[in-house]
């Protein structure tokens, strides 16, 4: 199991193990990357790991694998889609349907996609073969990755065992909602802040009276 392995590893190992696997599965290759990461804070809820070290690992791993996946999509992704042999038509469909749903919600698909495993596997594929913008991919897949390695470390690590049964119970995607929902009230507040300071700057615009009016002399030939 697992869990089993990665306790009885040295810690560093422990840190190479983590990056791996979640770099590994974000490039698109299904591996149980959550439950090591999981595994590894409840390592450093008992002090054998530190929790700083492997959000910042498992951040870089997801955010490195993610673009690797990514450069994947875009480069062979849609020749592997459209390559005639079995399915072909609903791996056209996928092309198809997948290009709008990408143009409009590319970046709710890559940020929230890191709580759902079948889209944190897909995902940068999926944004790459339809050719998302590659800015906009990296700001919301890093985002994402952050998010998600903080939410899941620091829920183990702050309730130890008890988390680990609630995320066997739930999911992890329990942990992602609160954040998510985190994040989307910030991000409301911060651009209400910012709305209220553009009206609070800008000039009152003053009425101009008939007899204020600039007068318009026109040069008799």
């Amino acid at each position: 199991m697992l869990f089993a392995a990665l306790i009885n590893v040295p810690p560093n190992v422990g840190y190479a193990l983590v990056f791996a696997l979640v770099a590994v599965e974000t490039m698109g290759i299904p591996v149980p990357a959550e439950t090591a990461l999981v595994a590894a804070a409840l390592l450093a809820h008992d002090h054998q790991m530190n929790i700083v070290a492997l959000i910042a690992i498992a951040s870089a791993a997801a955010i490195i694998g993610d673009n690797v996946g990514f450069t994947i999509g875009r480069l062979v992704g849609r020749s592997v889609f459209l390559k005639p042999g079995p399915l072909l038509k609903h791996r056209q469909k996928i092309i198809e349907v997948g290009e709008p749903f990408f143009e409009k919600h590319g970046p709710k698909a890559v940020f929230l996609g890191r709580w759902v495993s079948g889209l944190r596997i897909a995902s940068a594929w999926l944004a790459g073969i339809n050719k998302m913008h590659w800015a906009t991919f990296f700001f919301w897949n890093a985002l994402g990755g952050i998010a998600w390695a903080t939410s899941v470390c620091l829920s183990i690590y702050l309730l130890g065992h008890v988390a680990e049964k609630a995320i066997s119970s739930v999911g992890i995607a329990a942990a992602g909602v609160v954040v998510v929902a985190l994040v989307a009230y910030l991000v409301w507040r911060w651009r209400r802040h910012r709305r209220a300071s553009v009206t609070d700057a800008a000039p009152t615009p003053t009425s101009t009276s008939e007899d204020e009016a600039p007068e318009h002399v026109s040069n008799a030939s």
